[in-house]
């Protein structure tokens, strides 16, 4: 389809509205014509599933008192070219583009096509299916009014400063805060958001249930500790069939290393019951290779256990996307 050029005009032209008699639809005669009377209308076109080009129109349009389906009738639709749905996406974005424009229209949500909005294309297609900018969009629910922008653009301007939802997760609210638009409402609404998804992936590994893999316990902590900027050390107290009783931070450090105490592991292994243990840290640099310090206080922790009998299962070390296991590298005899 050719590509339409939209010149916005203060007033309408002398005669653009041409009446054969009194009570008939204005005719409209070029297509530039009709796709300003599209604007003003904030109509827009779309095709059936069997070929057949329609129009929806907002309310509040500015020509309510015109005869919209009396326009539209009168060749609309070949005098703008219309014969795909493809035909009809292309004018309605370019109707949104020129409404964003007019300093008296603010863009909002609302004013778009249902089709288009995040909730409803949400209700219809799916959350799967919805870009992340949709599916933050819907997290925000409103834009910046005062600067005219949707909760959608918003959303959009947060993807692309923070490129991904992990490196929303680990943003500090004033860095969320940053973005203009974005104010401490909003940050933590995200924040929140974000925490739900968290919260979802340790429901298989929630107190009471059975750990049985690394697996368990990677997935229980790593949307925790894969982003953190400092070193964190954590156990997992578990009664004699290995369910979970509790898990303890014993410790958190720089950016470089973090301080473990064996009592402070064996006080709250033997306060909490526990018959056996699984140390867990993170290394911020990404990378979840043990260091010789790693290994030499994993050999003191478990010598401590032992001596109050106490297992120690594994020691897993989660680094960015990836970890490793004292057990299964061979470093902690099972």
């Amino acid at each position: 389809m050719d590509e339409y050029k939209i010149i916005i005009k203060d007033s309408l032209p002398e005669g653009r509205y041409v009446k054969e008699q009194e009570n008939h639809p204005p005719l409209l005669q070029t297509k530039e014509e009709l796709i300003y009377f599209l604007i003003r209308n904030k109509a827009y076109p779309y095709s059936s599933k069997t070929g057949k080009i329609f129009f929806r129109r907002l309310k509040k349009a500015e020509d309510e008192n015109m005869n919209f389906e009396g326009i539209i009738k009168n060749g609309a639709v070949e005098k703008l070219g219309l014969q795909t749905e493809e035909d009809c996406r292309f004018l309605r974005e370019k109707i949104k583009e020129e409404l964003s424009k007019k300093r008296e229209y603010k863009p909002t949500i609302k004013d778009w096509p249902e089709e288009e909005r995040p909730r409803e294309m949400l209700m219809e297609q799916g959350a799967e299916n919805l870009s992340p900018a949709k599916l933050l969009a819907i997290i925000l629910r409103t834009g910046d009014g005062v600067k005219r922008i949707s909760a959608e653009d918003l959303a959009r301007n947060m993807m692309d400063c923070f490129g991904n939802f992990r490196n929303l997760d680990s943003a500090s609210f004033s860095e969320l805060c940053s973005v203009d638009g974005i104010g401490m409402a909003k940050a933590a609404q995200i924040k929140a958001a974000l925490e739900i998804g968290k919260r979802f992936l340790r429901e298989n590994t929630k107190i009471g249930r059975k750990i049985k893999s690394v697996e368990d316990v990677v997935n229980y902590y790593k949307p925790y500790l894969r982003d953190l900027k400092k070193e964190v050390f954590k156990v997992m107290l578990l009664d004699g069939r290995n369910k979970l009783i509790n898990d303890i931070t014993i410790s958190e450090g720089s950016l470089t290393a973090s301080v473990v105490h064996p009592r402070e592991v064996i006080k709250e292994a033997i306060k909490e019951s526990a018959a056996a243990v699984i140390f867990v840290h993170n290394h911020p640099s990404g990378e979840p290779k043990p260091s010789e310090e790693d290994i030499e206080i994993t050999n003191r922790l478990v010598q401590a256990c032992n001596l109050v009998g106490i297992r120690v299962l594994d020691h897993v070390i989660i680094g960015g996307d990836g970890y490793m296991s004292f057990v299964d590298g061979g470093l902690i005899k099972e």
